[in-house]
């Protein structure tokens, strides 16, 4: 059961060993504090998702399971969003459409499917804790160096730090992601991580 954790941080990473996921990792890697809100619904829904259907794998008719994930996962993620929305309108507005988006992500999904509805709760639980660990890790380290460059400084729950005096807007569009992304996959392959 360890191995199920382990595996998804970084042997198994879904972002920088199987790029799941791209378009919100992407869009919300612009702020670390975003990538944490961020990585915190995706766990919440990743955990929820992959418990509930490990627990009732075996009433779930093969011919209709997919849809029956979806409709699993899209609860969890709407009562995330539901919470979200309540107290913190703002952070609501940060991750916007991306949120809702985690229904059909593919991380999400490909989990459910590929494991839980195999394996029992405790390995599916330990499968979503590492993957989700795993999602945390690549988009805040990418958040990290792209609001780092992008900004020049790093802002996190209402503090702020200036770091550059001459910043890179660039970094915190897409390409600038891409960019980043690219930069790190190298580094990591480089240093034998992945």
């Amino acid at each position: 059961m360890r191995w199920e954790a382990e595996k998804g941080i970084l042997r198994k990473n879904p972002v920088f060993v199987i790029l799941l996921g791209l378009c919100p990792f992407l869009a919300i890697s612009k702020s670390v504090e975003d990538a944490i809100w961020m990585t915190l619904a995706f766990g919440f829904v990743l955990l929820g998702s992959c418990l509930v259907t490990s627990f009732s794998r075996r009433w779930i008719p093969k011919n209709v399971r997919i849809p029956i994930f979806v409709v699993v996962i899209s609860s969890f993620v709407t009562v995330t969003e539901l919470i979200i929305r309540a107290y913190s309108p703002t952070l609501r507005e940060h991750l916007g459409i991306f949120l809702p988006l985690i229904t059909v992500n593919c991380i999400v999904l490909g989990r459910v499917e590929a494991f839980s509805s195999k394996r029992s709760v405790l390995e599916s639980l330990a499968d979503a804790c590492g993957m989700t660990a795993g999602f945390g890790l690549a988009i805040v380290s990418i958040s990290f160096v792209r609001e780092l460059l992008g900004s020049g400084g790093l802002s996190l729950f209402g503090r702020s730090l200036v770091l550059l005096s001459q910043p890179v807007s660039g970094f915190l569009l897409s390409p600038g992601g891409f960019l980043v992304m690219g930069g790190m996959l190298a580094l990591l392959k480089k240093l034998g991580v992945i």
